[in-house]
């Protein structure tokens, strides 16, 4: 059939717009993904069992169509995951129950990586907080806060990023990674306003914690965790957005996180 002459003008046209919109251009944000992958190198905790994707199908059906579909199995903490309040408080917040303004705001890099070359069971401190404001002029109000210790750069070697290769009970008095200090998260939530904190190690309590009083005490005040945050290093001190969604489990203690950073031209 011909096509009348009178549409080719807006056939034109509409090309180029498409054109245009998927196009980089100056002026667009600049994404950058803070979650490592889940697959077979994920590091779990040594008690869990860690991630498995099974392939249900994956070819061409009896229809003539391409087909594939998966299953996976993972426990919720661990990868790139997703603390809820719940999971060290009672009757405190479940991932689903925890508001959009927690996990998506404005965020800043602390970065301890030099304590934490020196010492790998380094605690962040109350001190490295004050340092930051005062080299930026600015309160740690209203933001989500990363703590970049550099042992995202150890993974997946376990060994180095949590100390020990074991797995089991067992492997728990031989974990070596730094975390926040209780006195550090007790101030936070006394004295400042975060909406979240992250870092890019296993846990917010450093690896040789008996009691986890850091995740208790965030918990408490409905302070959400991310954990085993990856590509810190690749955000400046601030001036960029967190998004951080975790899978909407209902009921759930915590879950696999997709986080990422836009920073705004």
């Amino acid at each position: 059939m011909k096509i009348p002459a009178i549409v080719f003008p807006t056939l034109v046209l509409l090309v180029g717009l498409g054109g245009c919109a998927d196009s980089p251009s100056v002026g667009q944000p600049t994404y950058v993904d803070l979650t490592h992958p889940f697959d077979e190198h994920t590091i779990f905790w040594p008690t869990e069992e860690g991630f498995s994707l099974e392939r249900a199908f994956h070819g061409i059906t009896p229809g003539g169509y391409f087909y594939s579909a998966n299953r996976f199995r993972t426990a919720e903490h661990g990868g790139t995951h997703l603390d809820a309040p719940i999971h060290f408080f009672k009757d405190r917040e479940t991932v689903d129950e925890i508001p959009l303004e927690r996990l998506i705001a404005p965020g800043v890099v602390v970065d301890v990586r030099a304590q934490c070359r020196q010492d790998p069971d380094y605690q962040v401190g109350i001190d490295d907080f004050g340092e930051w404001e005062e080299r930026f002029g600015s309160r740690l109000e209203d933001v989500i806060v990363l703590l970049q210790t550099g042992f995202g750069d150890y993974w997946p070697d376990r060994a180095r990023y949590l100390g020990t290769e074991e797995t089991g009970p067992a492997a728990l008095p031989k974990l070596h990674f730094p975390g926040l200090h209780p006195e550090a998260a007790r101030w936070l939530v006394d004295h400042r306003r975060i909406r979240a904190i992250g870092l890019d190690t296993a846990s917010i309590d450093y690896g040789q914690s008996k009691d986890f009083k850091t995740h208790v005490i965030l918990a408490e005040h409905s302070i959400p965790i991310f954990e085993n945050v990856a590509r810190i290093d690749e955000l400046p001190p601030r001036g960029f957005t967190i998004l951080a969604l975790p899978m909407k489990i209902k009921g759930g203690s915590g879950g696999p996180l997709r986080i990422l950073a836009r920073l705004d031209p």
